[in-house]
């Protein structure tokens, strides 16, 4: 079985599913795992500040308890400014987000790399490249996204 395809929209910054006519693009397993993995909302760990001031820790409740929740935690980032402590937690927030991948042997290893990269005058956002390896050491084809907007 195969997984529905979801593909990152950068006009809308966010992740749909593929269509090919009506139906639903099916395979991309690796790039949807890495989508749902870096893009959706892990739930905040105690201690983490919630970025609206509300005790909103956003998450799935069918995460509780688990090894590993899904999603990243970098939504706690939404009103950071460009700083490099923003950009220490954001890698965090993305190698924790997929390390679940190495471990369960989905991936041998992955190389990932953030950098700052420019948006609309004035903002910024952060360029995510993951390049994956299969486990008999095959490159997948590398992965590219931004996320989120700094000033």
């Amino acid at each position: 079985m195969t997984d529905t395809t979801t593909v990152w929209d950068v006009a809308n910054a966010r992740g749909d599913w593929a269509l090919s006519g009506v139906s639903l693009l099916t395979g991309s397993d690796l790039q949807t795992a890495y989508l749902i993995s870096i893009f959706t909302d892990r739930v905040a760990q105690p201690g983490d500040v919630i970025p609206d001031g509300t005790n909103d820790a956003r998450g799935w409740i069918g995460d509780a308890g688990a090894q590993y929740p899904i999603g990243s935690r970098l939504w706690l980032l939404e009103r950071s400014t460009k700083t490099q402590q923003t950009m220490n937690r954001a890698r965090t927030y993305v190698n924790e987000a997929v390390q679940w991948l190495l471990d369960d042997g989905v991936v041998a290893k992955h190389d990932i790399t953030l950098a700052w990269v420019q948006g609309a005058p004035g903002t910024w956002g952060i360029g995510i490249w993951i390049q994956a390896y299969r486990p008999d050491g095959t490159k997948f084809p590398q992965f590219n996204w931004v996320w989120g907007e700094f000033q």
